[in-house]
């Protein structure tokens, strides 16, 4: 439901013109695999449901990476022919980086340059080009897709670091992760989601003015014909 709610949304930004923030947390630990990734050999369905965790495969590209102790957010937005997929992170960075210094977290753009493909590693093994850093740690992942006129971008942060469970949680050897930056490790106490959550919206408003919330019922209720897709095994083991 979380992919066909960002998918519909990305859908409703074709249509409305208009950008909508999402910040959401998972109900059981969830694998989220890259759009084009190949994970048929690294995990199974039946070992994660074993373990207590679910799987989905997002419509935007990247890495494996577990939600879990991280707070999730999508940004669908009409996506302009003469902006490059660079400086449309860099307008979505620029709202995040002022949600993180609302925080008392500053953070840094990892340098430009080749995008890591999809490959054996995790989401946050490293940063690729573009993403938000503290002291050289991937602090805030993030992949976006473009798609007639309108963008999606996924982007997960982390307040306290469970992804090195992706190594126990595949059915074959992968590489554990080097250790995440998080928002508690940066300020030194633990982190809620809700204090994530609310600045991001400050810091929203900052840029724009009020915002307005979304009715939730309407909107899962346009997610509920792109559900199907989202559920079904094909898709998410589909490489």
């Amino acid at each position: 439901m979380q992919m066909a709610v960002d998918a519909a949304l990305m859908d409703r930004a074709r249509a409305t013109s208009e950008a909508t923030l999402r910040v959401y947390g998972w109900r059981r630990p969830t694998l989220s695999f890259g759009r084009h990734e190949s994970v048929r050999a690294r995990f199974s369905a039946e070992r994660l449901e074993s373990l207590g965790v679910d799987a989905v495969r997002r419509p935007t590209g990247g890495r494996v990476l577990l939600h879990e102790g991280e707070v999730t957010y999508s940004v669908t937005a009409p996506a302009p022919a003469n902006e490059s997929v660079r400086d449309g992170f860099a307008r979505i960075n620029r709202l995040l980086m002022s949600a993180l210094s609302r925080l008392g977290v500053g953070v840094a753009v990892a340098p430009h340059g080749r995008a890591l493909r999809p490959g054996a590693d995790a989401c946050f093994a490293e940063p690729s080009a573009g993403e938000l850093t503290l002291n050289g740690r991937k602090l805030v992942a993030s992949a976006q897709l473009r798609d007639q006129g309108a963008l999606l971008q996924h982007g997960s942060i982390l307040l306290v670091d469970c992804q090195v469970r992706i190594a126990e949680l595949a059915s074959a050897p992968i590489a554990t992760p080097q250790p995440g930056a998080t928002l508690e490790g940066a300020l030194g106490r633990p982190v809620t989601r809700h204090e994530v959550r609310d600045a991001l919206r400050a810091a929203l408003e900052a840029e724009v003015g009020p915002v307005e919330a979304l009715n939730a019922d309407a909107v899962t209720e346009a997610a509920r014909p792109l559900l199907a897709k989202y559920l079904d095994p094909e898709w998410t083991w589909r490489r």
